[in-house]
């Protein structure tokens, strides 16, 4: 596999035909952090947006995840289209998105998701379901008319991408890997054997 220059040339590429050929959510992606003391801990989350500066989801900051990357701000990212025999896996810091681009985010979705994101306590004990319904409910009659502001709990993290990996399946397990490298300089990438 010869990629180009820029990785993210290439997964703008892929990403492409996994949202023409994969059947179910071809933007879920594995997120791995770890806490202060290292401990690893992944979930899947949906990307939100892709470009030179990383790879953009959107969270309750004070979640699980949150937490985690406030305390160790490095992750990784690991997309699998199983329909395309294709993974990339994603290796960087984390930062913040900006409060605008979280607002404009937040704004996109759907009044149910803005009013879920009010509502839940994301990665808290729950006492049953019932609590959670009343608080949709309590957050749907304070905003039942306008527009519903983003709350301060809840934001957006981008990946900054120092390493990008491309693997495309091969015959007798013989895969395909391409690896990317940033350093001060830009990109470099190898093969790998498999």
């Amino acid at each position: 596999m010869k990629g180009p220059d820029n990785p993210n040339d290439l997964f703008a590429e892929w990403f492409a035909a996994a949202e023409a050929g994969e059947p179910d959510l071809p933007n879920a992606v594995a997120l791995a952090t770890a806490d202060a003391n290292g401990a690893p801990s992944v979930r899947m989350v949906l990307l939100k947006g892709h470009d030179e500066r990383g790879f953009v989801f959107y969270t309750n900051l004070e979640s699980r995840k949150g937490r985690q990357i406030r305390d160790n701000p490095r992750g990784a990212l690991c997309f699998h289209w199983k329909s395309l025999a294709r993974q990339v896996r994603v290796e960087g810091d984390i930062e913040p998105v900006s409060d605008a681009e979280a607002d404009t985010y937040f704004a996109s979705r759907d009044r149910g998701s803005q009013i879920g994101a009010w509502a839940s306590k994301q990665s808290q004990p729950l006492e049953g379901r019932f609590a959670l319904e009343t608080r949709v409910a309590k957050f749907a009659a304070r905003f039942h008319v306008g527009q519903i502001p983003r709350p301060d709990f809840w934001s957006g993290y981008r990946i900054r991408p120092e390493r990008i990996e491309f693997w495309d399946d091969g015959t007798f397990r013989l895969h395909e890997r391409l690896e990317y490298l940033r350093d001060h300089s830009g990109w470099s990438n190898r093969q790998l054997f498999p």
